[in-house]
């Protein structure tokens, strides 16, 4: 081996030792903590339970919540229009909360600005796919 292949195998291998020492390991990053829950969803919920409760007689707590997602819905019937209305044509941002009576699911509907309204089963109109804000 020649006096040359000596100096560039030394300044490779200086070259990686210089790269390993200033390399630092990066930590494994924590598993993603949930969400806190936002409290305007909160409040529809509870809105919706005590609505809910009023109709079937029983403790807000005793309805068991299926789901409660902020959406956006595709127009101003908030994903249940009613025979015979016009809605305004624009999205609507909202949220569903779904709940289990005695008798079977409750969906209600609402917008960003209002209560939750109760949507009767067959009128119900899912809100826009992907359209989660949650």
């Amino acid at each position: 081996m020649t006096q040359r292949s000596h100096i560039a195998i030394m300044a490779s291998l200086l070259s990686l030792m210089t790269w390993a020492c200033t390399t630092q390991a990066v930590p494994p990053s924590p598993a993603a903590a949930p969400a806190p829950p936002d409290p305007a969803l909160m409040a529809v919920v509870q809105a919706a339970r005590a609505d809910a409760a009023q109709r079937t007689g029983l403790a807000p707590q005793a309805l068991a919540l299926i789901s409660a997602e902020a959406v956006t819905w595709s127009d101003g019937s908030l994903g249940c229009p009613q025979p015979g209305r016009m809605y305004t044509q624009a999205l609507v941002p909202g949220y569903r909360v779904r709940l289990r009576g005695p008798d079977g699911e409750l969906d209600y509907h609402a917008s960003t600005r209002g209560a939750p309204v109760l949507c009767p089963a067959g009128r119900s109109a899912p809100p826009l796919p992907g359209a989660s804000r949650m």
